[in-house]
């Protein structure tokens, strides 16, 4: 498994031949994000033009099964829970999807827009054994640092990936959560067993 970070919260993991997409960037956000390639499966956690950019992820004969929403999906064997929860993005409501999913046997939890450390009962039942955690530190609306740090640390992933993140709101997380020390790289390569023994480690994505 190869994941990519682009900023924001729009992530590329591949798997093979196999490409998913997390929040792409839409032309029409602010951020002045940019990425374009082919995805299998984009995942869209909250209609808002800084993670809805599906447009961003067709390349030639290859168009994404897009899923933006709640509901149970089964996508070339991935099996993927989408579950409902809130997102609050300058001080407008949207509905946010926590998607969880399991890739080369590694269970993958990306929380997208959360502004609640409240998950509903359906959330709570699903999310278990998770290695993987993608979680959203202080940006504006969303959770603040010492909200992802709590969430963090009682969903006991065995891996934290930051994301929404400025240099600001990054600090405060890994001081919130004690990961000072947190390892800093530009793609991340990983295998099942190298996660065996981990007990949150955080790992920042540098935005390429």
């Amino acid at each position: 498994m190869i994941i990519t970070y682009f900023g924001k919260q729009f992530f590329k993991i591949g798997q093979g031949e196999m490409v998913l997409a997390f929040n792409p960037v839409s032309k029409n956000s602010k951020t002045g994000i940019s990425a374009h390639f082919g995805a299998d499966i984009a995942l869209i956690t909250t209609n808002h033009p800084d993670y809805n950019g599906v447009d961003q992820l067709s390349h030639g004969d290859r168009v994404p099964f897009v899923i933006s929403g709640p509901g149970d999906y089964e996508v070339k064997e991935i099996f993927i829970k989408g579950v409902m929860s809130n997102a609050e993005i300058a001080g407008k409501k949207y509905i946010n999807t926590i998607y969880i999913l399991t890739v080369d046997s590694i269970n993958i939890v990306f929380l997208g827009a959360l502004s609640n450390t409240e998950f509903s009962k359906e959330a709570r039942e699903a999310i278990e054994d998770v290695d993987i955690l993608f979680i959203p530190v202080g940006d504006k609306g969303l959770l603040d640092a010492k909200q992802s740090a709590k969430i963090a640390s009682s969903l006991e992933p065995k891996m934290i990936i930051p994301m929404d993140y400025d240099n600001t709101s990054l600090k405060a997380f890994l001081k919130e959560i004690g990961e000072e020390k947190a390892e800093v790289v530009d793609k991340l390569t990983l295998k099942r067993k190298e996660l065996e023994g981990k007990e949150g480690e955080v790992v920042v994505l540098k935005p390429i």
